[in-house]
Formats: structure tokens, sequence, C-alpha cells
């Protein structure tokens, strides 16, 4: 059975920092491009960073630009996303997904593009 499973989450002051994880089992996440995603009470889910399958192209959210960091570590089976200099309005249910519909090279951030999902890890950034 393929699962994904976020951790990592938490709550933090304003400017602080989290790592989540996204760890497979079950497939190989160097398989696939993985997405980050969140979802905050009310609002649509946003695609907030992704990596490649090869490992060397990353996007990100213009929300996230200079402050997020998307990584992969083969021998974890694992995809990290370094969040730092945290907001408020970074705080929202944070999902990692994995699909291999795109070239080898690419990821995008369209949720259309990821097959499979975790359960999510809440992230709070508050003071």
């Amino acid at each position: 059975q393929l699962q994904l499973v976020e951790s990592g989450g938490g709550l933090v002051q304003p400017g602080g920092s989290l790592r989540l994880s996204c760890a497979a089992s079950g497939f190989t996440l160097d398989y696939y491009a993985i997405g980050w995603f969140r979802q905050a009470p009310g609002k649509e889910r946003e695609g907030v960073s992704c990596i490649s399958r090869s490992g060397t192209s990353t996007k990100y959210a213009d929300s996230v630009k200079g402050r997020f960091t998307i990584s992969r570590d083969s021998a974890e089976n694992t995809v990290y996303l370094q969040m730092n200099s945290l907001k408020p309005e970074d705080t929202a249910l944070y999902y990692c997904a994995a699909g291999d519909r795109r070239l080898f090279f690419l990821c995008e951030l369209s949720g259309n593009d990821y097959d499979y999902w975790g359960q999510g890890t809440q992230v709070t950034v508050s003071s």
C-alpha cells in the first residue's frame, strides 16, 4: 500500500522555523515528483513548493520564495520542506503529494499533477 506521512508541524512564533517531512512507505519517492500544498480554513488549497523526480528542478509559490526550501533525502526516502521566517499567514494544514505525470526534470504546483496524498500536518504561526 502506497502511503505518504507528513510530520514536523506545530506551533511556532512569527519569525520562527519548522522543517516538515514527507516520508513514504510502499514506494520510492525518487520515482516521483513531490509537491507540498497547504490549505487554511475557508481558503482554497495552495501549491507551496515542488521538486522534480530528478531532484534538480524546484518551484515555489511567490508567497514563500526566499523563505522555504524543498529537498530530497533518497537514503531516508523522505522529502523535506524547510520553512524559515514564518508568518501568521503561513498557518495552514500542509500536505505532501507524489506524482509521475511530468517529465523527469519538471514539477508543477497544480494538485492535478499528483496522485498520492498524505493526511497533512498542521502548522500554526502565532505569538
